[in-house]
């Protein structure tokens, strides 16, 4: 029986680079997991080099998410450049009920972390350029996406020129291409008819590494600690909600914020520029495309409340880079590969879906009676440890 590194030799001498479509973070960090195993990886990515680095958008990490960068040895350069959240703090509006989740209950050091989206990219980049067997290619726009029994085809624009690669596996994880005009590939979409205002507001008092996730008659709010005393906000509601706010003076905006979030760490003293986007749960449905599989954003499409999408996006990524180091050379991207690693993200994927869905629906309605009952459960919730264990768990590492 051959040995594994036998295995990833064989790989190697036999197929073509796997190509990877998109290098955003979940690429990125696809292409280092498989480079760290000897595999050939070619990065196509649409924007320029280093374009993404001065991005401030904030991620959440979950711990798990932590340990996989952990182990790929580019999280000794982040940590500096992290916000760690020690404590969950969960509650209504208008109500009594809360829950809280603290790190040290569940043996763990930090129950996520927030980065801003240009740190985790510049990181992933620099680890990147040291592997001798990842090609990036920057400023390669994908134009046609296509797959047969036997390979897939990515035709791309470089430098004015059109060129087509082809490999045994190709992977999609560019979040913002559409799928339409990928033969059998379709998703399922539930618009939610609500709109995501994000910014970053500086409070009066410390945040003591507490991520609060706030619910409101209007959909929920979370602040999630992101530097000295700042917060990375975002506020969730019905686009007639939130579009408004967009225009309202600083001033404003800051005093209609307090009213909604309350006084737990004092008034907020600034407000950066805010932008806002649609919200909407899609979920690929793959009816079958051998030697082509789509992760991240791409795959999935999470509403923001819990922070789950951009954490089940690694897990997609390391779980594929498990399976493709699993399959023999004549299986690499075989149907029956694909299945195997489909098979291995639903239930944490179908989970994460489920579960974010579940807390929009529940807490964003004002209808007469329920309020009380969400605050009678958020502090029922409060006191059942298994239950809060459970759920540190699915949000730390998934299903």
């Amino acid at each position: 029986m051959k040995g594994l590194s036998e295995n990833l030799n064989e790989k190697c001498a036999m197929n073509k680079p796997i190509i990877i479509v998109g290098g955003g973070p979940v690429g990125a960090t696809l292409a280092l997991l498989l480079a760290k195993q000897g595999l050939a990886v070619t990065v196509l990515e649409a924007r320029k080099q280093g374009a993404a680095y001065t991005e401030s958008r904030a991620l959440a990490l979950s711990y798990g998410s932590k340990r996989i960068l952990e182990k790929l040895g580019v999280w000794a350069n982040l940590a500096t450049k992290a916000t760690a959240i020690n404590t969950i703090h969960v509650s209504q509006k208008g109500s009594f009920g809360r829950s809280q989740l603290h790190a040290h209950d569940y043996q763990q050091e930090a129950l996520g972390y927030v980065l801003s989206y240009g740190d985790l990219s510049a990181s992933l980049d620099e680890a990147l350029s040291q592997q001798a067997t990842v090609s990036f290619i920057f400023e390669a726009s994908a134009e046609n996406i296509s797959h047969t029994e036997n390979t897939a085809s990515v035709t791309y624009q470089h430098q004015g020129e059109s060129h087509t690669l082809s490999s045994t596996l190709v992977v999609l994880a560019d979040g913002g291409r559409s799928l339409d005009e990928i033969a059998g590939l379709t998703k399922e979409t539930k618009e939610y008819g609500h709109d995501a205002l994000i910014t970053k507001v500086r409070a009066e008092l410390p945040h003591n590494n507490v991520a609060y996730e706030r619910f409101t008659p209007h959909g929920p709010m979370a602040l999630l600690p992101n530097g000295a005393q700042d917060f990375s906000l975002v506020w969730t509601g019905k686009k007639e909600y939130i579009t408004p706010m967009l225009s309202l003076s600083d001033a404003d905006f800051l005093r209609q914020f307090h009213e909604q979030f309350g006084d737990r760490v004092g008034q907020f003293l600034s407000v950066e520029k805010r932008m806002a986007f649609p919200l909407k749960l899609s979920q690929l449905k793959t009816v079958e495309t051998a030697h082509l599989v789509v992760i991240g954003n791409a795959a999935q499409t999470m509403h923001p409340v819990a922070g789950q999408g951009f954490n089940v996006g690694l897990r997609d990524a390391e779980s594929l880079a498990q399976t493709v180091v699993a399959a023999t050379p004549e299986k690499l991207g075989s149907t029956e590969m694909l299945t195997a690693y489909q098979a291995s993200r639903k239930s944490d994927t179908k989970g994460g879906l489920l579960f974010t869905d579940f807390l929009v629906n529940i807490f964003s309605n004002d209808l007469l009676g329920v309020s009380g009952l969400r605050s009678a459960g958020l502090g029922l919730f409060d006191v059942i440890k298994p239950v809060k264990q459970h759920l540190v768990r699915k949000m730390s590492f998934g299903k």
